[in-house]
């Protein structure tokens, strides 16, 4: 190991020791015990490692966890207390699932989209979530799920 390091992730300060090559998904996963964000291609292009850092949707298994300077909001920390987060419900409500598999980075995605623009259109989202592939092919669902949960941001 080369660096301790210090990882804001849901709130919570963690340090660790990692190489310098060691990705935030490696931590994420094999460190800290949160499994949620998956391990797809390896190179960043299918969307199932996304998580928020910054506040920004980033592909935790090409970012190198010693660069990481912002919080980290995985989808075990996007619930919000014992109710889930308006994207997890809306995502059930909807069925945007079939395996599941790709379904943390869609919901990770589509979180930090509704963080900048709270009400996108059909085709903002859509561009939005260009980069996360779905191999069950519920893009319909998944689109008609984000748009849910705008409207029900909209009106809490």
């Amino acid at each position: 190991m080369d660096a301790k390091v210090t990882l804001r992730v849901n709130g919570e300060a963690r340090t660790i020791e990692v190489f310098p090559d060691t990705s935030l998904l490696e931590v994420l996963r094999d460190d800290l015990g949160l499994t949620g964000a998956k391990y797809g291609c390896g190179e960043g292009m299918c969307g199932a490692c996304t998580v928020l850092v910054g506040g920004k949707p980033t592909r935790s298994c090409v970012t190198p966890a010693a660069e990481v300077k912002a919080e980290v909001v995985t989808i075990e920390g996007l619930a919000q207390g014992d109710r889930l987060h308006p994207l997890q419900q809306a995502f059930l409500e909807e069925g945007a699932m079939q395996c599941g598999y790709c379904v943390t980075g869609m919901i990770m995605n589509a979180a930090g989209l509704l963080a900048t623009n709270a009400k996108p259109t059909t085709a903002q989202i859509k561009e939005h979530m260009e980069g996360n592939v779905c191999r069950c092919c519920t893009y319909e669902r998944i689109v008609a799920a984000i748009e849910r949960a705008a409207r029900a941001e909209e009106s809490r």
